[in-house]
């Protein structure tokens, strides 16, 4: 899909309206009618030309259309990468100040590629960040919820995540929230994360 980011959401958005209103207009006639008409001379009628092309430009019963036969990946597929996603989310919030980099990192392997995950243990052990998580002995608890999917391809998909922890350390409890754009990557029930950033910075 070339279109840009934007144009993909607004084709979504487009596509998305356009089978809601399909089959209203599908299911209208059973629906307001109470079934199949009483009067044996209007089952006998012939259906009106603009109907019977809806139905073949659809290829269309009574039943609503299926949305996944224009989209890029199939339900199965949308669910295993937003299920890969969360997983990684929360994984990525969750972490204790007796872990080293590498075992951080160890935690998010199997849902994570290479190039990303050393970027992600490199910024873990940033010197200011490390210095502060060891001395207020600081322990997370993530978990992560999708609230939105802002752009799509045919091997992508990038959701928003909103990944919110539970802090403890000597400084006491609080929680932190966080929005984040995660692409992720792949084919059928197969995808991992490709990148991360927060959600007003990139990843559109």
């Amino acid at each position: 899909m070339n279109a840009s980011p934007a144009g993909r959401r607004v084709a979504f958005a487009a596509i998305v309206c356009g089978f809601a209103a399909l089959g209203g207009y599908l299911l209208g006639p059973a629906a307001h009618h109470g079934g199949t008409p009483s009067q044996p001379a209007a089952a006998s009628r012939s259906p009106r030309p603009a109907a019977s092309a809806a139905h073949r430009a659809v290829g269309a019963s009574s039943a609503a259309p299926d949305i996944y036969q224009w989209l890029p990946f199939t339900q199965s597929g949308l669910a295993a990468a937003a299920a890969t996603a969360i997983r990684f989310g929360d994984a990525y919030g969750t972490y204790t100040y007796t872990e080293d980099p590498a075992e951080y990192a160890a935690s998010l392997q199997a849902v994570t590629s290479a190039q990303l995950l050393g970027q992600i243990e490199a910024a873990y052990s940033a010197p200011g960040v490390a210095a502060a998580r060891q001395s207020q002995q600081q322990v997370a608890v993530g978990t992560a919820a999708i609230g939105s999917l802002r752009a799509f391809g045919p091997g992508s998909l990038t959701f928003l995540l909103q990944v919110t922890q539970q802090v403890t350390g000597t400084t006491g409890e609080s929680e932190q929230v966080a929005a984040y754009a995660v692409t992720v990557t792949g084919a059928g029930t197969s995808w991992q994360v490709t990148d991360v950033e927060l959600a007003a910075a990139g990843n559109s």
